[in-house]
Formats: structure tokens, C-alpha cells, sequence
């Protein structure tokens, strides 16, 4: 079982981090697995993404000068470009980072969470056993979206502001500021706030 804190990791000092999950799409409403699956925002999603650059535009003045940074996977690319549009910027000016794309949930993705347990109930046990280590078929577990997580976090120069996803929200707190492996896959993660991260803090804007 994995247990006990993650492997610390510190953002460079007086850089800040504005987190941002995708808006909401209809897996998400349905509480279907997605994973690396490419789904596209529902319309509560796209309402959610405005709401993101409105708030930037609101309390970061200079955002502009920020970098920018999306998982490639179309529910965060479509979010990232919705905020920038909000903001007045070029939605199209971003970069794209692989190793901030969701968790893997292999032979998981497409299937309703409420059905998992009568399809398998091996997976279900070992997920229920260690959130944090179990691992499914040809997938990754939370440790190894960690590994690749942190080695991001790491690498930040300069304020960023990143579209990404729950499990990649999760263990960024996860990493940044300490938190018990065992309380990490269950940490909240709405769509509707930005996750703001400076100097070993959180807060949600």
C-alpha cells in the first residue's frame, strides 16, 4: 500500500500557479470514467471557462504576461481557449504539456463508475485497498501521475497559468504542499474555481 506523503516539491520562490480543471463535459455529468479519452465540454463546461477568464481579468491585471499551458487532451484546450478569449488574448497562444494530461485509467475508460463494481470487482477491491498505488490495465496510478506532475512543477520559470484535470489538481497539492497520499485521490476538485498555488499555499479563487 502507498503510504505517507508524497516526494515534496516546491515551485520556484515567488512564482505563482493559477490551476484550472477543464470545464465540465457529459462524462463528467454522468460520472463516467474519461481518463486520456477526448471528450468535449457540455454547455455547463463552456459557461465554466468564461467564468475563468472572467475572474483572472478581475484580480491578475498583468495575466497577459503570464505563461499559458494546457494538457493536450480537447476538454482543457477547449477551456484554455475560452479563458483567453475572456481575457482579450490570442486563444490559440498557448503551450501544450503532455505531462499534465489526466490520469490513465485504462481498461476504466468509458465505463460508468455506478457499473465498475459488477464488471470488476478485482479493480474495484484494489482501488478501494491503495487509491493511491493501484494501477489499472495498460493505465497509471496516482504515484505515477505524480512522477510526471512534480517533474512539471519543478520546471516553472515564471507565473503560469495551466489547464489541466482533477487527478493532476490532486496530486500537484498533493506534492506542493505535503498532503498524506491516502487523502489525496479524494481531494475536491470543482470546475467552477481557479486552484491559486504561491509559496507552499493554496487557495480557490
Amino acid at each position: 500500500m502507498s503510504n505517507g506523503a508524497p516526494t515534496t516539491v516546491s515551485l520556484k520562490p515567488g512564482i505563482t500557479l493559477y490551476l484550472i480543471r477543464h470545464g465540465e463535459t457529459d462524462w463528467n455529468r454522468e460520472s463516467r470514467y474519461q481518463g486520456q479519452r477526448d471528450i468535449p465540454l457540455n454547455e455547463t463546461g463552456l459557461a465554466q471557462a468564461r467564468r475563468h477568464g472572467e475572474v483572472l481579468k478581475g484580480i491578475v491585471p498583468s495575466v497577459a504576461g503570464f505563461d499559458f499551458v494546457s494538457s493536450p487532451l480537447q476538454r482543457a484546450v477547449e477551456t484554455m481557449r475560452i479563458t483567453r478569449s475572456e481575457l482579450g488574448l490570442d486563444p490559440e497562444d498557448f503551450q501544450i504539456a503532455p505531462e499534465i494530461s489526466e490520469l490513465s485509467y485504462g481498461h476504466w475508460e468509458g465505463e460508468l463508475a455506478a457499473e465498475l463494481p459488477a464488471k470488476d470487482p478485482e479493480g474495484v477491491a484494489g482501488k478501494s485497498s491503495d487509491p493511491y498505488g493501484w494501477r489499472p490495465r495498460e493505465g497509471e496510478s496516482y504515484q505515477d501521475l505524480e512522477q510526471r506532475v512534480s517533474a512539471w512543477l519543478a520546471r516553472l520559470t515564471t507565473d503560469t497559468v495551466a489547464v489541466s484535470h482533477g487527478g493532476v489538481s490532486r496530486v500537484a497539492r498533493g506534492a506542493l504542499l505535503g498532503i498524506e497520499r491516502g487523502i489525496v485521490p479524494f481531494l475536491e476538485v470543482p470546475q467552477d474555481r481557479i486552484l491559486k498555488l504561491s509559496g507552499g499555499r493554496m487557495q480557490w479563487i
